[in-house]
C-alpha cells in the first residue's frame, strides 16, 4: 500500500464546505488503497488576518510571538478536516509540528527544516488512520514554534514525502503550472512537465504556485511533485528531472515577475574589497536574501553598489547599510519589477538575451539592473512596464 502525501492550500480549505469537499476527495483516495498523509494550510486569508491583528498591537511585532500566533491557522484547518473525516465514518487524526517532531533551525518567520520523526505518522497509518498535519510550522532547538515562510506548507509536505518514501501531490486553486501567470497573460500555456531547476528558479523569482525550498527538497531526494487543482480530474503538472533531449526543444520555459523587492544603491562607498565583503556578510548573517548586484568601476577609490532585497527586509537592512554609507548617499528604489525568463534550453541556445534586449529597446522598456545564470535572465524594470514586457516576450518565445 503506497503512501501518498497531499497538501491543500488555503483557498482549498477556505470554508467549511470546501473542507467537507476535501474530506470526500480523501475518502475516495483511501478507498483506492492509499495510505494518506494530508498537509493543510490555514483557511483562506487567516494568516493575513492574524498578521493584521499583530500589527494592531505593534508595527514591528516580536518575531517569536508572531510565529506562535500565525501557526495557529494551520492547526485550525487540520483539526476541522480530521473532524470532517470522522463525521463521515473514516478514522483520522490531526497533528501539529511538535507532535511529529518537525525540527527546525534559523530565524523566526523563515526557518529551515532539519529533520522530523516519522514514527508517529507511520504508526497512525498502520492503524488505518488518515493523518492530517498542520503545515508551515516547526519546533526549534529551544522548543519554540517557528514558521517556514510564505508557502511553507509545500515544504512540509515534500519533507514528509521524503521521510516516508511516498509520493507528493500539491493541490491548490490553479490546475497546474503555466509558462506565465495566466492572470497577467491570458494566452499562457500549461506545462505538463517541468524540470526541478526551472521550477526552482521560477518559484524563487516570483511564481507563487510553489514554495522554492519544497522544490529544493524534491530535487535533492528525487521526489516527483504533482501540482494540480483541488477536487478536480483536470490533469496538472509534474515537477521532475527532465531529459537533455527534451530540454533542448525550447530555450525559454517560463516567465516570472515579482513586485516584492526594492533596489538599494550606496553611492561613493570605499572600493576596498574588505569593506564590500563585510557589508554583504553582515546582510547575509541577518538572513536577508540579496538577488541582483551591480557595481560601477572605481573612481577616486569609490564605487556605487546596487542590489535588490525583499521589501519586508528593508528596515532591517537599513540598520546595516547606514554603517557603510552616508545618509545622503543611500537611495531606495521601490518602483521595480523583477522580470525573469527561465529555461534549461538556454544552456545550449545562444542569442536569448540579445533577443530580449531588442524587444525592450523597441518598446522603450528601461532595464535598471540585470543578472544572469545558465538558465535564467533577470532584469529590474519599472513596474508600469511589467505587463507590456510579459506580453512581448511571451509572444516572441511562444509561451
Amino acid at each position: 500500500m503506497s503512501v501518498v502525501v497531499q497538501k491543500y492550500g488555503g483557498s482549498s480549505v477556505a470554508t467549511i464546505e470546501k473542507i467537507k469537499n476535501v474530506a470526500q476527495t480523501l475518502i475516495k483516495r483511501s478507498k483506492e488503497g492509499n495510505q494518506l498523509v494530508v498537509v493543510v494550510s490555514a483557511m483562506g486569508d487567516t494568516t493575513d488576518d492574524l498578521i493584521s491583528l499583530a500589527k494592531q498591537i505593534s508595527s514591528n511585532p516580536d518575531k517569536r510571538e508572531l510565529d506562535a500566533l500565525i501557526s495557529t491557522g494551520e492547526m485550525v484547518s487540520a483539526a476541522l478536516l480530521a473532524m470532517a473525516l470522522k463525521e463521515q465514518g473514516y478514522d483520522s487524526v490531526s497533528y501539529t509540528a511538535y507532535q511529529i517532531g518537525m525540527k527546525t533551525s534559523g530565524q523566526h518567520g523563515k526557518s529551515l527544516i532539519d529533520d522530523m520523526d516519522g514514527v508517529k505518522i507511520s504508526e497512525s497509518l498502520k492503524d488505518g488512520k488518515i493523518v492530517i498535519i498542520a503545515g508551515f510550522q516547526g519546533i526549534n532547538e529551544d522548543g519554540d514554534i517557528t514558521t517556514l515562510g510564505r508557502g511553507g506548507s509545500d515544504t512540509t509536505a515534500v519533507a514528509i514525502a521524503v521521510k516516508l518514501t511516498g509520493i507528493c501531490e500539491i493541490y491548490t486553486d490553479v490546475d497546474g503550472i503555466y509558462s506565465v501567470d495566466p492572470r497577467k497573460y491570458k494566452e499562457a500555456r500549461k506545462l505538463m512537465v517541468i524540470d526541478y531547476e526551472e521550477m526552482l528558479e521560477l518559484a524563487s523569482l516570483g511564481a507563487q504556485v510553489m514554495h522554492s525550498r519544497s522544490i529544493e527538497l524534491g530535487q535533492k531526494y528525487r521526489i516527483p511533485i504533482y501540482v494540480g487543482l483541488s477536487n478536480s480530474d483536470i490533469r496538472g503538472t509534474i515537477i521532475e528531472e527532465v531529459t537533455e533531449m527534451n530540454m533542448e526543444s525550447k530555450p525559454v520555459t517560463g516567465i516570472a515577475t515579482s513586485d516584492e523587492d526594492v533596489a538599494v544603491t550606496l553611492k561613493e562607498i570605499s572600493a576596498d574589497i574588505n569593506i564590500l565583503s563585510s557589508l554583504f556578510e553582515t546582510i547575509a548573517a541577518r538572513k536577508i536574501n540579496i538577488d541582483m548586484i551591480s557595481q560601477t568601476a572605481p573612481i577616486n577609490g569609490g564605487v556605487n553598489v546596487s542590489f535588490t532585497i525583499p521589501k519586508d527586509d528593508l528596515n532591517e537592512c537599513m540598520e546595516i547599510i547606514k554603517n557603510y554609507a552616508e545618509a545622503q548617499n543611500i537611495f531606495i528604489d521601490t518602483d521595480i519589477t523583477k522580470f525573469s525568463m527561465v529555461g534549461i534550453g538556454m544552456k545550449t541556445t545562444s542569442g536569448v538575451a540579445a533577443k530580449m534586449f531588442r524587444l525592450f529597446s523597441e518598446n522603450n522598456i528601461e532595464v535598471k539592473m540585470i543578472t544572469t545564470s545558465e538558465i535564467r535572465i533577470t532584469c529590474a524594470i519599472k513596474q508600469e512596464d511589467k505587463i507590456k514586457a510579459i506580453e512581448i516576450v511571451a509572444k516572441e518565445f511562444n509561451l
